[in-house]
């Protein structure tokens, strides 16, 4: 399973981590995703979505 929101589509983004003699090694930065009961059905969602959700539910 892909580590990206059902619902935007969003996923992982590269960084570079750094050392002190400045070698660069390319790491995965994840987004946060949970799982989450919409319309029925179970879905990997992204905390911003949950958020978008809550204030659209107001």
């Amino acid at each position: 399973m892909a580590r990206r929101c059902d619902l935007c589509g969003r996923g992982s983004t590269k960084d570079a981590s750094r050392s002190h003699s400045n070698i660069k090694t390319v790491k995965r930065q994840h987004i946060n995703l949970q799982m989450k009961r919409v319309d029925g059905k179970r879905l990997k969602v992204c905390t911003s979505c949950i958020k978008d959700m809550a204030k659209k539910k107001k």
